[in-house]
């Protein structure tokens, strides 16, 4: 990408957005475009179609999305398939369109099969079931990199698909009822800590296992591919290894500083046992993760305490 394209960041706001906005910024791009969802709602198909038309991007990354926990995911299901579907449906057909050069866009790892063998790889995509309780976003997900395949195939454009490690950072969603584990546990842990508890309760068994990854390299590894790649197939982007719940947490309980005892609730939902993403392919290529997952915790909560009033 030339220092002067037009790039167009789908969701700048957001977790994945706002790291690409902050990297592609430091990196020297200056013709940014974006909008927020009040500036434009993505789900209607004329507001963004006229965008298209008006700005003409060069580039897009799509990382807007509607995005949640297990709570979330299993509560709002209609919202989950139907918002993520017109999202990615409008992006994706306007850009074919109006013929930019390049997207990128943004899947989950949550596309697997439930039981997928771990490590996860690239060819295990629609082996298998979902996990019930988030298949809303999952069927969109995937319908999103199949669209980008089908695109690919039919009009000879170039959509790429990145699918990413459990992710967390500055700008994640700290809500206890639709936050991800990372921001639900540093909430948790900071709220037992200012209150001098002796004991934070956390949901499952924690001994399910993930991969997470500090956002900044998610979106170090989108301008890389968009950069060197170019195949319809999907690629993970991960670091390859990963840990339970429990020893997220413990590191977690360390960066934030809360000295009590933790616990776990059996009878809250655990979610999938395990996902871990043979991200071989992507090492291949030259790219690894450079952001330590202690170091990107100390960044994410110090984040939380800058920014603890927007976050409640």
């Amino acid at each position: 990408m030339n220092k002067k394209a037009k790039i167009y960041i789908a969701g700048h706001t957001g977790l994945v957005g706002s790291a690409l906005k902050r990297c592609l910024e430091n990196a020297g791009y200056k013709n940014l475009v974006f909008r927020t969802s009040s500036e434009l709602d993505l789900r209607d198909q004329k507001t963004t179609e006229d965008f298209f038309k008006k700005e003409k991007p060069e580039y897009v990354f799509d990382a807007a999305a509607k995005v949640g926990g297990i709570y979330a995911n299993n509560t709002y299901r209609a919202e989950f398939i139907y918002d993520n579907l017109q999202i990615q449906n409008n992006i994706i057909n306007f850009s074919w369109k109006y013929e930019i050069k390049k997207l990128l866009f943004l899947g989950s790892n949550c596309i697997y099969p439930k039981n997928c063998i771990q490590p996860m790889k690239e060819e295990y995509l629609l082996t298998g079931p979902v996990e019930e309780t988030n298949e809303p976003y999952a069927i969109a997900k995937i319908a999103g990199i199949k669209m980008c395949d089908s695109y690919n195939r039919q009009y000879k454009t170039n959509f790429i698909s990145v699918i990413p490690a459990t992710l967390f950072g500055p700008n994640d969603n700290f809500n206890p009822l639709n936050s991800h584990l990372v921001p639900a546990l540093i909430k948790k842990f900071h709220e037992a800590k200012i209150k001098n508890e002796k004991e934070v309760v956390l949901w499952g068994t924690g001994t399910p296992r993930r991969e997470i990854m500090y956002v900044d390299d998610v979106a170090d590894v989108s301008i890389f591919l968009m950069e060197k790649y170019s195949l319809s197939n999907i690629i993970n982007a991960g670091n390859g290894r990963d840990m339970s719940i429990k020893e997220i947490a413990k590191l977690i309980a360390n960066v934030v500083g809360f000295e009590g005892n933790m616990e776990f609730d059996s009878k809250k939902l655990d979610g999938i046992k395990q996902k871990l993403l043979d991200s071989t392919n992507i090492h291949k290529l030259g790219w690894r993760p450079k952001v330590n997952i202690v170091d990107g915790l100390k960044r994410t909560y110090k984040w939380y305490l800058k920014n603890i009033e927007k976050t409640h």
